[in-house]
Parts: C-alpha cells; sequence; structure tokens
C-alpha cells in the first residue's frame, strides 16, 4: 500500500506502507545508529516523535522480547529506506513489520531517507505526518494544523503512573531513588548489576516521598521534550540537591542545569546515534558516546559550583556537568547505551563510589 510522509515546509516524500495503516503525525527527527532499532522504537525519549533511520536495511535481525527499553513502543511512527522481510539472527522472533502492526504504529519505507535527512540537517527537525489514507495537499494541511512540539509535556505521557522496585542482581549494597521522566529499562539493569535496588517514581512525586525511602543515591532519568516545560521537576531536584548523591543521564542533565541556574535551547536537528565524540574536560580523554537529545544547556548561566564537564566535539555543546564540592555529577549522553557503544558504563561506577563514601 502507498504511504506519504509530508513535511510542515511542504516537502513530500512517496513511499510503501510497513507497520500499521492510517495516519500519525509527529516531530520528524533521524538517529544514525546501525543498530539498535529496537531500543529506538521503545525509548521514551522518542515520544512525539517520528523517526527516520539513515542506515539503509532495517530489520535484518528480526526482534524479540529480551531488547524492549521500556513497556511499550514509543515512537509516533518509523520511515526507513528498506525492511528485510526474512531476518536472519537466533533470537528473532518476528519481523519489524509485525511488531508494529501489532502495536498500532505507522511506518513507511521505499523513500530517500538520504534527502530526508539532508532537508532535516538543512533546515532544521519539523513536525511531520505519515499517512496511507491523504493525497499529499491533504497531509501537508494537516501537518502545518499541529500544536508545536515544544508546547507539549511529554514526560507526563511516558513516566510511570505508580512507583515500582527493580531489585539488585544478588546482594543488595545500595538503594536508589530514580524520578522517572522516561527511563530506559538498561539504566535499572547496569544499576542492579552493581548491587543496588531501585526504586522508580513518577515525575510529579514530591521531594518528601522520595527521601522518606532514605535512598543511598538519586538517579535522574532520560526523558522525551522541551525541559522548559518541566519547571515542577526542577523544583523537585533543587529540594533534593545536598541530601543525597545525584547523577542525571540525558534530560536528568538538562534537569540540574535548570536547577543550577542555566536554560536549554534547541539544536537545529539534534544528536541521536551511537557515533558522538565528548571530550572529558578534566582528563582530556575523548569518548563515543550514544545521544538522543534535541535541546542543549547555555554553559553561561551555571551557577552555585556547578560547571561544565564534558563537552560535544562536533559542535561544542555542553555533554555533562559536576558540582565542585557535592557529590553531583550528570551527562548528556547515555551510559546504558543499549546496545552500545559501551565507553560511558564507567559513570554508574562512579555514582556507586559517591553512595560509598555516603555522600562526602
Amino acid at each position: 500500500m502507498k504511504a506519504i510522509l509530508a513535511l510542515e515546509d511542504g516537502t513530500t516524500l512517496v513511499g510503501k506502507s510497513f507497520g500499521a495503516t492510517g495516519r500519525t503525525a509527529g516531530e520528524v527527527v533521524f538517529n544514525t545508529g546501525m543498530t539498535g532499532y529496537q531500543e529506538i522504537l521503545t525509548d521514551p525519549s522518542y515520544a512525539g516523535q517520528i523517526v527516520c533511520l539513515t542506515y539503509p536495511l532495517i530489520g535484518n535481525y528480526g526482534v524479540n522480547d529480551e531488547d524492549f527499553e521500556s513497556r511499550r513502543v514509543q515512537v509516533e511512527g518509523f520511515a526507513v529506506r528498506e525492511t528485510a522481510d526474512q531476518p536472519s539472527n537466533w533470537r528473532s522472533g518476528g519481523t519489524i513489520h509485525e511488531f508494529l502492526r501489532e502495536r498500532g504504529i505507522v511506518g513507511i519505507q521505499g523513500i530517500d531517507t538520504r534527502a530526508l535527512t539532508r532537508a532535516l540537517r538543512s533546515r532544521g527537525v519539523m513536525m511531520g505526518a505519515i499517512s496511507t489514507e491523504d493525497t499529499p495537499e491533504e497531509l501537508v494541511a494537516r501537518v502545518r494544523a499541529l500544536p508545536a512540539y515544544a508546547g507539549i509535556d511529554f514526560v507526563r505521557r511516558v513516566t510511570t503512573p505508580e512507583p515500582y522496585e527493580w531489585k539488585a542482581d544478588g546482594e543488595e549494597r545500595f538503594h536508589v531513588a530514580l524520578l522517572d521522566c522516561g527511563v530506559k529499562f538498561n539504566i535499572m539493569r547496569s544499576l542492579a548489576a552493581l548491587g543496588c535496588r531501585t526504586t522508580v517514581f513518577p515525575c510529579t512525586t514530591p521531594p518528601e516521598a522520595i527521601l522518606e525511602r532514605k535512598p543511598d543515591g538519586v538517579m535522574l532519568s532520560p526523558g522525551p521534550g522541551d525541559p522548559a516545560n518541566l519547571g515542577y521537576v526542577v523544583k523537585t531536584v533543587r529540594a533534593l540537591v545536598g541530601k543525597a548523591p545525584i547523577m542525571g543521564v540525558c534530560l536528568g542533565n538538562q534537569l540540574l542545569g535548570y536547577a543550577f541556574g542555566s536554560e536549554c535551547f534547541k539544536l537545529r536537528f539534534g544528536h541521536r546515534g551511537s557515533n558522538h565524540p565528548v571530550r572529558d574536560q578534566e582528563t582530556g580523554r575523548v569518548y563515543i558516546t550514544s545521544q538522543n537529545h534535541g535541546y542543549a544547556l547555555d554553559p553561561t548561566r551555571l551557577a552555585n559550583g556547578m560547571e561544565v564537564a564534558h563537552i560535544n566535539l562536533n559542535d561544542g555543546t555542553v555533554e555533562g556537568l559536576r558540582h565542585r564540592e557535592l557529590p553531583i555529577f550528570s551527562i548528556q549522553y547515555h551510559p546504558e547505551a543499549s546496545p552500545g557503544p559501551k565507553d560511558s558504563s564507567y559513570f554508574f561506577r562512579r555514582f556507586v563510589t559517591f553512595m560509598e563514601r555516603g555522600g562526602a
């Protein structure tokens, strides 16, 4: 069946439908990773977005029940060059077409994903839609009537409705309180491997409810959308400062930036992929990182002891923070990666070290 992808600037691409039929809309972004499409599909940070993958063949190793990063598929739509009809991998439990169709996710294949990526790089990410029902003109009109992505609080849509526990692997050494703004399961898996039991809290949880559990450390999770909408979470973060060691990941890095006086600006096309070079400002070492964000912190407005710890070598934007005195640090990229690279997994061990010292 024919499918159409339309952008708010009037660009239209005609391809073939896969997954579910119908219509879907969201902010259109691209990811440069060569693997990890199931992790991308189930990453809550992609809520409200249609994801285009630059790698041309998707679905070649199938899908399975083990590689979910959240409770469900989170993307609004999926755009690829070509899908594999017959996946070849011993872990595969089905095709990506079946996976998306069963979950009601509209996809389009057979389009020039290079042309789409070039358009997003040159003109910036923009709202778009995929449809098997509309003409190109009708779809462009629908896209132009959509509300702006930045005006929606997607964190409330993806957070857990109730607190829950993730047990440690083996003997429990520490208890971590995690504020869920769109967490990936591999963060809890990584903590569990280091002997941490994690209590996952909804994003609206007041700081008193978190502290009454007496956590050894606090984790601020990744998540979708514009952090400018999250003043209620920033207020909670400020109240947690100084009460326990804090580690922030991706959106968690931005929340800490806001808590210490900064603000964010929107990147033209964001950082989404598994090959972004980041330099540690203290050691000078460069790491290859997995990233998924569309906003960056203003480094000039940080106050009260917070400073830039890591920078992106592609565009010089802030990729991490550290406090000069308190046991607080954060990174804009993903130490849990999943599927990779694993260069930055040491940050979980650093967090454990802070908890071993009791926050000193």
